[in-house]
């Protein structure tokens, strides 16, 4: 079953411009990732700090492993560019209620 990613972020105020310029060239390699479907990122029309980006996986667990990716070899660096700590929520794609 696929699963869809959800990473909140807030860019620090001091990093409104090279942090989302940050954010697509780290998402290069995101896209490339095994098992990755796409990569979308929106922006809140309210606050330019706070931005999702929507990720879309072939299964979660090629989710878990990108994410030990970043957290390993893949570090991406993006922390340095954030007001806080960014927010995960992964859901199940295709789940009846």
């Amino acid at each position: 079953m696929t699963i869809t990613s959800l990473l909140d972020l807030r860019f620090a105020a001091d990093h409104l411009e090279d942090g989302p310029r940050a954010l697509l060239d780290i998402l290069a390699d995101t896209r490339a990732f095994e098992g990755c479907l796409g990569v979308q990122i929106v922006t809140d029309v309210s606050d330019p700090a706070h931005v999702v980006a929507i990720e879309h996986w072939t299964s979660l667990e090629h989710d878990d492993a990108y994410r030990a990716w970043r957290a390993g070899p893949g570090a991406s660096g993006l922390g340095e560019y954030l007001a806080g700590p960014p927010v995960l929520t992964r859901f199940r794609d295709g789940v009846s209620l």
